[in-house]
Formats: C-alpha cells, sequence, structure tokens
C-alpha cells in the first residue's frame, strides 16, 4: 500500500503544560489531531471551573486549527467542590476527571491518597455520566516499581468497577500484558489508552548498557513481552484500545539530570510513527480504528469528519530532534525503526 487515507485522528492523553512551552506544544498537536484530552497535573492543578476555563482559553488561543477541540479535566481531590464539578461538565468545560494517586507521577501529590475516600465523588460521577481517567498505578514503596500498575488493578480498579459499574472508565497509558488481558475481560465500560513509545520500546530499551533518561516515563517501561502484548491489541483493532500519546515534554536539563523527570515527548512524529509500526505488522488497515475511531465510540462522541492522508515513499522521514523554546530544548522522541510514512500535507 502506497496511501491510506483515514479519519482525523484524536489524542486521547497529552500533557500540554504551561508557560512559554504550551504555545508550541498546543500548535504542533492541533496540525495532527482533531482533539485531545488535556491532562491537569500543572504546578496549580486544574480542580475548579475557573481554572479549567482559563486554561482552555489560553490553549484555543494558541491553536494551529480553528477547528481543534481540547478537552479539559479535573484533578480529582477527596474534597473537590461537587456542585462546581456537575456544572463545569454540563458547561462543556470540562470533559472528564482525572484520578491520580497521590505520588505515582509529575505534579500528583495533591493527587488522591486513599481511593475509598472519593467513593461519593464516583458515584455521582455515574450518575451524571462524567468519565473517570485513571493513571492505573499505586505509589507504595514497598510495591516494585514494575508491578504497581497490576497491583493497582488487582487492589483498587476492581474494587471501583464493582462497586460503579456503570462509570465510564478509561485506564490510561497501559504497560503490560496484565492490563491488556483484565481491559479485555473486562465490562463494556471500562476501555484504555495505549502510548506510542509503550508500543515500540521495553525496558532494556531504556537500561541496557547505558541509561537513556529521553525513554524515562511513567508508567515506567515494561518487559518485551508486555510490549508486545500492546502491539497485538493496538493493531487488532480492538474496540476496547486506542491511542494516547501521553506525550509529556520537559526540558533537556531536567531529564538529563541526577534526579530526571518522567516523561517522553512524541507528539510532532506521532502519527507517522504509528504507520510505520502498523505496517511492519501488516495491519495498516487498522490504523484508523486505534487513532481516530475506538476512543470516541467510547466517549461516545462523533467521530471526526476530516480526514488526512498518509503517504509511503522510498525516503526515509528525517524527524526533528528538539523543539527550541526560548533557548531551552525538549528532546523528540525517536522511533526505533526507519519510518517512511510521510503526513501529507493540505494544498
Amino acid at each position: 500500500m502506497k496511501s491510506i487515507k483515514i479519519i482525523k485522528p484524536d489524542d486521547w492523553h497529552v500533557h500540554f503544560r504551561e508557560g512559554d512551552v504550551l504555545e508550541h506544544l498546543v500548535n504542533e498537536t492541533s496540525k495532527i489531531y482533531g482533539r485531545a484530552i488535556v491532562m491537569p497535573n500543572l504546578n496549580i492543578p486544574i480542580t475548579n471551573s475557573k481554572l479549567a476555563k482559563n486554561y482552555k482559553d489560553t490553549i484555543l488561543k494558541y491553536s494551529a486549527n480553528v477547528n481543534f477541540k481540547p478537552l479539559i479535566t479535573f484533578y480529582l481531590t477527596e474534597n473537590i467542590n461537587i456542585n462546581d464539578l456537575i456544572k463545569a461538565y454540563e458547561n462543556d468545560i470540562i470533559f472528564a476527571v482525572k484520578l491520580y494517586p497521590s505520588g505515582v507521577t509529575t505534579n500528583s501529590y495533591q493527587g488522591v491518597k486513599k481511593i475509598d475516600r472519593i467513593y461519593s465523588i464516583l458515584e455521582i460521577m455515574s450518575d451524571y455520566k462524567i468519565p473517570l481517567l485513571i493513571h492505573g498505578e499505586v505509589n507504595n514503596k514497598n510495591i516494585d516499581v514494575f508491578d504497581r500498575e497490576k497491583v493497582f488493578i488487582k487492589n483498587e480498579l476492581q474494587n471501583i468497577i464493582n462497586n460503579f459499574p456503570k462509570l465510564k472508565i478509561t485506564l490510561e497509558h497501559i504497560t503490560t500484558r496484565f492490563a491488556v488481558d483484565f481491559v479485555n475481560n473486562a465490562k463494556s465500560n471500562v476501555r484504555a489508552s495505549i502510548t506510542p513509545h509503550h508500543l515500540l520500546i521495553n525496558r532494556s530499551d531504556m537500561l541496557e548498557h547505558k541509561i537513556r533518561p529521553h525513554y524515562y516515563c511513567l508508567p515506567i517501561l515494561k518487559r518485551e513481552e508486555d510490549r508486545k502484548a500492546l502491539v497485538q491489541a493496538a493493531i487488532s483493532g480492538n474496540e476496547n484500545f486506542f491511542l494516547g500519546t501521553d506525550s509529556a515534554p520537559h526540558t533537556l536539563s531536567t531529564k538529563e539530570a541526577e534526579c530526571g523527570c518522567a516523561g517522553i515527548f512524541n507528539t510532532i512524529n506521532s502519527i507517522e510513527t504509528l504507520a510505520q509500526l502498523f505496517d511492519n505488522c501488516e495491519k495498516i488497515e487498522n490504523l484508523e480504528k486505534f487513532s481516530s475511531i475506538n476512543g470516541a465510540r467510547h466517549y461516545e462522541i462523533n467521530i471526526n469528519n476530516e480526514k488526512i492522508e498518509l503517504i509511503k515513499t522510498t525516503e526515509k522521514l528525517n524527524f526533528k530532534e528538539y523543539l527550541l523554546v526560548n533557548s531551552e530544548k525538549y528532546k523528540i522522541f525517536t522511533p526505533p525503526f526507519n519510518v517512511f510514512w510521510h503526513k501529507k500535507s493540505k494544498q
């Protein structure tokens, strides 16, 4: 196949950050995606409708596409204002609510310390059909970092599902075969997003011989057998799985540091890289389902009307290595194979 047209994709998990870099991140995302669910873990987390509206308005100023829709999320805390939450959702200020167990990732220390303390909030969310997005890991020093997703699913997520069977749940950026199997066997309101980097690299890629700090992310990369399970889930067309890039840039200085930050910046080459992966697996026909259809169906919203065209050439795609913002460098994720799929620009 030399070219393929697909429905314009959506990114169901992205970090736009704040300050000077936000303008560039919004611009790059809106060139590619029709919609993006925007994470709320800023320095001052998005915990009320005023903060959410201000953040949304700021994002819209920098969009390269007038039709781009940023879907804002509330940062869930144990004392969030319920009335404000309901009004923000009903007035289309927010799209969903994000659960960060306290301390699991960047700017998550104001997150939830005990999951059962938010059950009353989850009950109201279920009643109002407000989606719950979950960073599915425990933050427990006694649990190995490579096992924290599995432990969260077994000890916390299963209880949430049992108590709130109608709650629409997205288990975000899954990383293990265990998570794939769990989602496939869960009830129909539970789906999962998968990142490009978890589809392409494993923990050996990050740690073998010399450490690669720009491969460090949370949830952390897992075994090769886990990566292969994620790939099979993504390329199968299975409606339980869809794209969320979890593109999360940090400056070069904060990544290449004694205590480096977690996050991989993959937005700029994400759709071309995925096209190459699906093509390598002889499943390019399922790229549209993973990137453009399954997520919209899960959230019960219309798929995009616009289409994009990807063209396969004999010329290797040369990616930019860095995004430069006011002399600060943000390294762009480099896929572990050559990419020959190009996103065709509009004429």
